[in-house]
């Protein structure tokens, strides 16, 4: 994740250790959610039932829809 985010190894495990979610600058945070989403996670608002991620579903190409 840290190359992909472009954040150091150390800030990285730095996050992943910590007890509050607020351990990141924003931008860190959002470099972190960028380099997520360019690896297939979505990322779901709360509606209700609280926020969330998933995996997008894989795009159907032209010939997979026969």
């Amino acid at each position: 994740m840290a190359g992909h985010s472009a954040l150091g190894v150390t800030t990285i495990r730095r996050a992943e250790l910590a007890e509050k979610a607020t351990s990141m600058t924003v931008s860190n945070d959002r470099a972190v959610q960028r380099a997520l989403e360019a690896a297939g996670v979505e990322f779901i608002d709360e509606n209700g039932g609280g926020a969330g991620v998933r995996l997008k579903k894989p795009r159907r190409t032209a010939t997979a829809k026969k």
